[in-house]
């Protein structure tokens, strides 16, 4: 690795490049599950059909955009390791930003009927394409630009603007709901944060343009070392492992992060805005613990702590959600009882990044990488909504989401034990 003042200024621009387009995507995430409800009343509510009906299948397309995702990883995965981290991920963020402000466009059922639910799912589809080529080029920028040792803390930026994302797009959400009344949100205000995502792209490809391109693919490149038949039979096998190394991740980070104020407007009857309040704390629970337990994973290795985070969660599921939906909960304990859930769910995010780009060779890192974060996402997030919900409509029993995050738990501390210790301290060009 290069040293000196250039390198340190590439360090930065890279850490800057590789986050604000995780923050655009994950914000857009958060804005459709937050505005989850509103959404279903506009497109996916049908006469004679139950409330929940609608919002089963708002979750449908919300499901069927992260499905896209793995092959998008797959498309631009290979575009990135052949041409370069920085022309690809300057592509996948305009499509990305595009296809989110349409969004915005689109004419409700009531408007233009059936088509309305199906444009909506299209460019739900196309977001998820161009943002399934998104996290694997944000992770191997920022952990191939990262200095000796701190692979780690570089990696838990990207989940830490995740978390900002998240935020953002909470709070944007709660704010409009706040100014506007009922009737005007669902009227023309959900379509305002969906518009917002334009002129962060703006910035976004500014800052993309002006980075460089990593020293570990411009080596690589050069050498051209790696036989290509043993890095396509080590990936496929390193993508599995690494499904079920984040199998708990994905789930209990869109339980708790996302699908939660939803959850609790359907389940638990709580109000609009006290859920979103309540989604926000467990954002902040999230983001407290990311670049901690980022730097942590760098002293200690990725293995103890990620294993910690996922006993905890297998442990504390249950009990955590039943003191949600204790009547006796005030909303100081629902708030305490989130941001803890969400703190675990960061344990998980800080040290993620580096444990998956410490997995895959140069020459196949943003494709594998990728495709592993993207696979897990589409089983495990993006159907999230759709399988609790379902399941408490067909079982009544509120507890599904405790049992959602516990049996992914139980597949991710198996495949997390198969991390060796030393695997933070290994070159990644090795």
């Amino acid at each position: 690795m290069q040293t000196g003042s250039v390198a340190a200024g590439a360090h930065k621009r890279a850490l800057i490049a590789g986050s604000i387009g995780n923050f655009i995507e994950w914000y857009e995430f958060a804005v459709y599950g937050f505005l989850a409800t509103v959404i279903a009343k506009n497109f996916f509510q049908l006469e004679g059909e139950a409330p929940i009906t609608g919002l089963i299948l708002t979750y449908a397309a919300f499901a069927v955009a992260f499905f896209f995702r793995p092959l998008g990883a797959v498309v631009f995965g290979r575009l990135g390791d052949r041409i370069g981290r920085k022309p690809t991920l300057i592509l996948v963020l305009v499509m990305m930003t595009l296809a989110t402000t349409a969004i915005g466009f689109v004419p409700v059922y009531a408007t233009i009927g059936v088509a309305a639910p199906l444009l909506l799912t299209a460019l739900r589809i196309l977001q998820g394409l161009f943002a399934g080529g998104e996290y694997g080029g944000a992770v191997s920028l920022m952990t191939e630009f990262a200095p000796k040792g701190k692979r780690g803390l570089y990696g838990a930026w990207q989940s830490f603007t995740v978390a900002l994302g998240l935020l953002a797009g909470a709070g944007i959400v709660a704010l409009m709901s706040a100014i506007l009344s009922p009737e005007a949100m669902l009227d023309w205000g959900w379509r305002v944060p969906f518009f917002l995502a334009l002129p962060m792209g703006g910035v976004a490809l500014w800052l993309r343009m002006n980075m460089e391109e990593t020293p570990s693919f411009v080596r690589q490149q050069k050498t051209d070392a790696i036989p290509v038949k043993a890095s396509t039979s080590g990936t496929f096998k390193a993508i599995v492992i690494g499904i079920g190394r984040l199998m708990v991740w994905s789930a209990a980070g869109y339980t708790y992060l996302v699908i939660m104020p939803s959850y609790l407007q359907s389940a638990l009857h709580t109000g609009f805005n006290q859920a979103l309040l309540i989604a926000v704390i467990s954002n902040i629970g999230f983001a407290v613990t990311i670049l901690p337990s980022g730097m942590l994973s760098d002293k200690m290795g990725r293995r103890t702590l990620m294993v910690l985070a996922a006993v905890l969660l297998l442990v504390l599921a249950l009990p955590l959600l039943k003191i949600l939906q204790a009547e006796s909960s005030t909303l100081l304990v629902k708030g305490l009882v989130v941001f803890i859930a969400g703190g675990l769910v960061g344990m998980l995010a800080g040290p993620g990044p580096a444990m998956l780009s410490e997995m895959f060779p140069t020459k196949v890192r943003y494709t594998g990488l990728g495709l592993a974060y993207s696979l897990s996402n589409a089983i495990f997030s993006g159907c999230a909504g759709l399988i609790i919900t379902g399941l408490i409509k067909q079982t009544g029993n509120l507890d599904i989401p405790a049992y959602y995050v516990m049996a992914t738990a139980v597949v991710s501390i198996v495949a997390l034990m198969t991390l060796k210790k030393d695997d933070h301290l290994r070159s990644l060009d090795e």
